[in-house]
C-alpha cells in the first residue's frame, strides 16, 4: 500500500467544552474516506467497574482505554481512512497514539482546541444529562491543558470561532502539516 492509500490519524483534543466533538463531526464530514472516533464511547464500553476518568484511581483504566483508542484509530488509518479521534488526550497520553501510528505506518496529527477559561466553564457546565458538568473537574482539566510546553504550536484558540470556522482552521493546519507529529 502506498502512502497515498494510507489514511491518517488526527487526535483532536482539549478540555471539556472546547468543541472537540462538534468540530470532529464537521471535519470528518469533509475528509474522504473518513472515520470519527468519539473517545468517550470507549469508556462507555466498560460494562462494570468503570471509574470516572478524571479521578486519580482511574489511572490504570485510562491507560487501558487510551491504548485501545490508539489501536482502533491506527487500525482504521492503516486501512486507508482519515481518522478524526476526539477525546481528552494530553501530551501525557500521546505515546500510545505515537506507537500505534508508527506501527501502522500512518501520519499522526495532534490538535488541541483551547478556548479561554470562561468559555470552557460556560460550555461544559451548560451541557445536558450524562455530560461532565461539575466545575471542579472541568477547571482541573482546563488547567492541565494550560501549558503544553513543546506542544503549544498544536494549540488552536477555538473560543472566538464558530465550529465551522474552527473545523476549517484545523483542516488548513492539517493540509499544511502544522499539526503533524514527528
Amino acid at each position: 500500500m502506498t502512502d497515498r492509500e494510507r489514511g491518517t490519524v488526527t487526535v483532536l483534543t482539549g478540555p471539556c467544552g472546547a468543541g472537540k466533538s462538534t468540530v470532529a463531526r464537521l471535519l470528518a464530514a469533509r475528509l474522504a474516506p473518513s472515520v470519527r472516533l468519539h473517545g468517550d464511547d470507549f469508556f462507555a464500553f466498560i460494562a462494570r467497574g468503570a471509574v470516572p476518568p478524571y479521578l486519580p484511581e482511574a489511572r490504570r483504566q485510562n491507560e487501558t482505554v487510551v491504548a485501545v483508542q490508539a489501536a482502533a484509530a491506527a487500525g482504521y488509518a492503516a486501512g486507508g481512512y482519515h481518522v478524526v479521534f476526539d477525546g481528552v488526550v494530553g501530551p501525557w497520553f500521546l505515546d500510545p497514539f505515537r506507537r500505534a501510528a508508527a506501527d501502522a505506518g500512518v501520519p499522526l496529527h495532534y490538535v488541541v482546541l483551547r478556548p479561554g477559561r470562561d468559555t470552557v466553564l460556560a460550555r461544559a457546565t451548560g451541557r445536558g444529562p450524562g455530560a461532565l458538568t461539575d466545575p471542579g473537574p472541568v477547571l482541573r482539566m482546563f488547567e492541565e491543558f494550560a501549558d503544553l510546553g513543546d506542544h503549544e504550536p498544536h494549540v488552536l484558540d477555538s473560543g472566538p470561532l464558530t465550529p465551522e470556522q474552527t473545523s476549517r482552521a484545523v483542516e488548513r493546519g492539517l493540509e499544511s502539516g502544522a499539526y503533524r507529529l514527528p
